[in-house]
């Protein structure tokens, strides 16, 4: 199947990336709804998910992106593949992360990994920057004590914006890491690796 041909940036601020999301019902999206739940914040083409799916299936995995061409796409492979502990939902998570996950039961919730978001480098576009207070607030409310949120990007200065929401967050407390902790890595990561450049990496654990 060829790929969908989408833009690769959207503006998260534009009138039709406000709309509401309808929460979750984890119970309609798994076969076993009861397994820990691991979430990819800007899953893009969700190749990530599809791989760790596999890879470790004690886990649902629910994936997020802004870019609804690709959600669609996504469910296709996971359907083709079989997987009954894999989803995606189309959601500005910027705006609407605590919507979409309201319904989700506390601490059912055991990862969260952000992995190279857009970073927006002109100063008049940093308020489209994905990572916000009100994400850490969404993830904290729902993160199980001892959860996890991995976050990483090959740009530094974002590096050092999204570390500091989440350092600046009494819910968190901060774990440095040099690599990748999962037997998966996104084609993003893989590239910057093949370049030999680097890449900033953290982990965050629920300590609440």
């Amino acid at each position: 199947m060829p790929r969908v041909r989408v833009h690769q940036h959207v503006n998260p601020l534009a009138p039709f990336y406000r709309q509401t999301p309808v929460p979750l019902e984890i119970g309609q999206l798994f076969a076993d709804p009861t397994r820990p739940l691991f979430m990819d914040i800007g899953c893009a083409r969700g190749r990530f998910l599809l791989k760790m799916a596999g890879e470790m299936p004690e886990f649902n995995y629910l994936g997020i992106e802004i870019r609804e061409p690709l959600v669609d796409e996504a469910n296709r492979l996971a359907a083709d593949a079989g997987l009954t502990n894999l989803h995606y939902s189309f959601c500005n998570a910027m705006l609407w992360l605590d919507r979409l996950i309201e319904k989700i039961p506390d601490g059912l919730l055991q990862t969260v990994t952000i992995q190279f978001p857009d970073p927006w480098f002109k100063k008049k576009h940093e308020k489209r920057r994905m990572v916000n207070r009100e994400m850490a607030d969404a993830i904290a409310a729902k993160l199980g004590v001892g959860g996890k949120v991995f976050i990483q990007t090959d740009i530094e200065f974002l590096a050092d914006e999204m570390f500091e929401i989440f350092r600046a967050h009494e819910g968190f407390r901060e774990e440095k890491i040099d690599e990748n902790p999962f037997p998966v890595k996104t084609e993003r990561e893989l590239a910057v690796e093949g370049k030999s450049l680097p890449i900033f990496r953290s982990v965050f654990i629920n300590s609440s």
